[in-house]
């Protein structure tokens, strides 16, 4: 498989393809409506109840939103305007939380070393199976849900069978997995990435260290049967005896400190573009007034998905079908503003997108900011082509995340200290 390659099982024509469609339709506007349908809910309602997993069946605690948060099919702004339009210092803790997102992207972005040590530990474990059989057979159990625990293998089936999960649910899963089941946390995070709906690289990677104590060092999440018990309303209720008691942290080396945060390319008006849509920024019609492109005058559009990337094991085929569905419903909601009917680019080398933009006349291929992780990475092994075609790869960040990401060079409290200074920038426009 190429670095630009895809594999799409079932994308259409299937009836789990047409579940997935009911459940999570992939477009802008379903993303609006479910964040609009949560508005009234987003104050106390969910400070109070946000933390309990009521089981699949009952997610009115939660907006369920995250999957076209992830794709920025709608932003960390339009959410946090909502929110604080509707509820005011009443919705601290949902704004919060999506600040938290954008926290890990910061701090990620600032430490890359952290995800490329992350892919090779990955692969070093995945390769290690080989030669445990045991830990093979264990890894097995616990992805298929079978490992006799019985909240552990409830919500290993729901993620595989609903591409979603409790953020609460998440954290137990995790530390189950980590110090209960001793399995590698990276094999861990992997099974979520391939599987989460609303997987990000940043979150995901950086959450399981966290719960393994690798983020804040020598603090570990520890799943604990009475907070499983409280917080699942009984639904569940673990044996202590079951669970690993005082979990020890794991070690590794120290990451490196932070970086200062790169500056973002810009764009040239005056130079040929073509535009290039990824899963990593599918709003497209901010660009115009943020960074002054003219979709009108752009030479070629393209759509290039690389759900594949996320992981060196096939992903699920819910999360590639969102992808997909995302893509277009993206490259659609671009040609209306006038560029280009979007080709959709798949199975392509880094070659290939370099002939296409040299067949579109482009020299400047632009596209949304990628932060650190797959994307990311099999953008930067574009550029060499791209170069040698004369063309520049032109990532356009957002304004929030030039606000937000240089304050995550520590823990979480130095952004969220800034939180209402933030708002009162980004939100209100305040100087």
């Amino acid at each position: 498989m190429n670095q630009f390659s895809l594999d799409l099982p079932g994308v259409a024509g299937d009836d789990a393809a047409t579940a997935d469609q009911r459940r999570w339709p992939p477009t802008r506007a379903e993303g609006l409506a479910r964040l609009e349908a949560f508005r009234g809910r987003m104050g106390r309602h969910y400070a109070r109840n946000r933390n309990f997993d009521w089981g699949p069946d009952r997610r009115d605690n939660v907006s369920l939103v995250s999957p076209w948060l992830r794709r920025r099919l709608v932003t960390e702004e339009e959410a946090v305007r909502m929110a604080v339009e509707t509820h005011g210092g009443g919705a601290d803790k949902f704004v919060q939380e999506v600040f938290w997102r954008s926290y890990w992207k910061g701090w990620l972005e600032m430490r890359p070393s952290v995800w490329r040590a992350y892919v090779a530990g990955r692969d070093a474990d995945r390769m290690a199976l080989r030669d445990y059989p045991d830990l093979a057979a264990r890894l097995a159990k616990a992805e298929a849900g079978e490992t006799g625990l019985e909240c552990f293998d409830a919500w290993a089936r729901e993620l595989v069978d609903t591409g979603w999960l409790h953020n609460h649910a998440r954290m137990w899963f995790a530390s189950i997995w980590v110090f209960t089941l001793e399995l590698p946390w990276r094999l861990g995070a992997d099974f979520f990435l391939r599987n989460l709906l609303d997987g990000d690289p940043a979150s995901n990677t950086l959450g399981w260290r966290w719960v393994a104590g690798l983020h804040t060092r020598g603090k570990v999440y520890s799943a604990e049967a009475w907070n499983i018990a409280k917080f699942t309303s009984g639904r569940f209720q673990p044996d202590p005896r079951d669970l690993a008691p005082d979990p020890a942290p794991l070690h590794e080396e120290p990451t490196a400190p932070a970086a200062p945060l790169a500056p973002a390319p810009r764009l040239d008006p005056d130079r040929p573009a073509a535009l290039l849509l990824t899963e990593e920024d599918l709003a497209p019609e901010d660009w115009r007034a943020a960074h002054g492109l003219d979709f009108r005058g752009l030479r070629a559009a393209a759509t290039l998905q690389l759900s594949q990337a996320r992981s060196d094991q096939p992903i699920s085929p819910a999360v590639a079908r969102f992808d997909c569905g995302a893509l277009e419903d993206a490259g659609e909601r671009a040609r209306a503003l006038g560029a280009p009917l979007a080709e959709r680019l798949a199975d392509v080398a880094p070659a290939d997108l370099a002939r296409w933009a040299r067949r579109a006349g482009a020299v400047q291929v632009v596209t949304g900011w990628a932060p650190v992780g797959p994307v990311r990475d099999q953008l930067a092994a574009a550029r060499p082509a791209l170069r040698e075609v004369g063309a520049e790869l032109v990532m356009l960040r957002r304004p929030w995340d030039d606000a937000v990401w240089p304050h995550a060079t520590a823990g979480f409290f130095k952004v969220k200290e800034k939180i209402p200074g933030l708002v009162k920038r980004l939100i209100h426009g305040a100087a």
